[in-house]
């Protein structure tokens, strides 16, 4: 079993930076990793992914301002959210699957006008 722990949302201005972080309880060396969102009133949306050769994939929406990345040695993924606009607001979730999928707690972020 995987527990999946994020942090790093908040409350930030248009144009402003964040860095989720999802931290495992266990090793995730050999996981595939993804970042959903989901905004208000909306259905949760793939963001970006990493394999475990470090090869990632994003969604058009964040192409180019978010980057993901992950330290093993950690159990830990990170999501560096640069650009931020206010269609970003969200909670962001991580997700992983082995035997069964595991999802994170949620991390709010909210970016302001």
């Amino acid at each position: 079993q995987v527990q999946l722990v994020e942090s790093g949302g908040g409350l930030v201005q248009a144009g402003g930076s964040l860095r989720l972080s999802c931290a495992a309880s266990g090793s995730i060396s050999f996981n595939f990793m993804v970042w959903y969102r989901q905004a208000p009133g909306k259905q949760r949306e793939f963001v970006a992914s990493i394999s475990s050769d470090r090869t990632t994939n994003y969604a058009n929406a964040v192409k180019g301002r978010f980057t993901i990345s992950r330290d093993n040695a950690k159990n830990t993924v990170y999501l560096q959210m640069d650009s931020l606009k206010p269609e970003d607001t969200a909670v962001y979730y991580c997700y992983t699957r082995t035997d069964l999928p595991y999802w994170g707690q949620g991390t709010q972020v909210t970016v302001s006008s």
